[in-house]
């Protein structure tokens, strides 16, 4: 049963929807009125530590709750369909889930569209992982996880892993996941009017800005189309009323029919990314059932030496 704090919230998200996501506005004004808005719901508990740092050529911060084990560490991707979002609007989702996982989280500020182009994300996630490596972080205790863009984009980066026959991370955890920038899923049409928080129009127009005339369907952009053998186990939670909420379940028949260890799970009434929203009960059941997914498929390594 959704509760009564979710059926409030959607309301209020649907009064505000058309103000916030306008295609006509430049890119730029877009991400200062994306991130403002966003940046609001992202509190960090005080005893929770936030530390800048720079990981190779990628800004990146370490957030590091009191329970949080030195061998499990998140890499964190950020939401924002890859022309918005930054450490700023998601720091205090990632503490909520490091919480919960008893994990430091390393959140990356990946470079953005439309200034960096596809696949400027992907290599900053790729550099951020490989400096976890650096740091003498064992791959066992790694989980990459993301929401919307991010999500998408952790599923990418383990593919790119794979296909370089590096190692991979223990697992991938995915919020409301955007895996198919061609925009094809059946529900971008069926929960167009339902999906209180997106709409098929700004995804058009984050797509546009980050592939720049490279084709959609690249499963680097977008991991829909991609192989899916030898991926790390993966979580995904979704709510039932976004336009996402088919890039999510086909990911999941592909992902399954390819032998992959994958769990989807659909939220009665829930909008895009509702884990961000800390006072749903409903966001802090996914970030618990995150958080005990993350638990199991981590293992206490110990730390090898940093590279010289």
């Amino acid at each position: 049963m959704v509760s009564w704090q979710s059926r409030i919230h959607n309301n209020i998200l649907k009064l505000s929807k058309l103000r916030r996501f306008n295609p006509r506005v430049a890119a730029d004004k877009m991400r200062a009125g994306g991130d403002k808005a966003m940046a609001r719901f992202s509190k960090v508990p005080a005893n929770v530590k936030v530390i800048p740092i720079e990981t190779g050529r990628t800004k990146a911060e370490w957030i590091e709750p009191p329970n949080a084990q030195q061998h499990r560490v998140i890499l964190y991707l950020h939401g924002g369909g890859y022309c918005i979002g930054s450490p700023d609007t998601h720091r205090g989702l990632v503490a909520r889930l490091c919480e919960q996982a008893s994990a430091r989280g390393l959140l990356v500020d990946y470079r953005l569209a439309p200034e960096n182009k596809f696949p400027a994300a992907i290599e900053d996630a790729l550099d951020a992982y490989q400096w976890l490596l650096g740091q003498g972080i064992d791959p066992k205790g790694i989980v990459i996880a993301g929401d919307s863009a991010g999500g998408g984009l952790a599923i990418a980066t383990c593919m790119a892993l794979r296909d370089a026959s590096a190692t991979q991370p223990a697992a991938i955890v995915a919020m409301s996941p955007w895996t198919d920038l061609a925009l094809t899923g059946w529900s971008m049409l069926t929960l167009a009017k339902e999906d209180p928080f997106m709409t098929p129009e700004m995804l058009g127009l984050f797509a546009r800005h980050y592939l720049q005339g490279k084709s959609p369907t690249q499963p680097l952009a977008s991991p829909l189309y991609g192989d899916f053998r030898g991926l790390p186990p993966m979580m995904i939670h979704v709510g039932a009323n976004e336009i996402l909420r088919d890039d999510a379940t086909r990911l999941t028949q592909k992902a399954e029919a390819s032998g992959t260890d994958i769990s989807v799970e659909v939220w009665d009434g829930m909008p895009h990314i509702f884990q961000i929203f800390n006072w749903l009960p409903e966001s802090k059941g996914s970030l618990a059932r995150f958080g005990s997914f993350i638990k199991t498929r981590t293992v206490a390594v110990p730390m090898r030496r940093a590279a010289q």
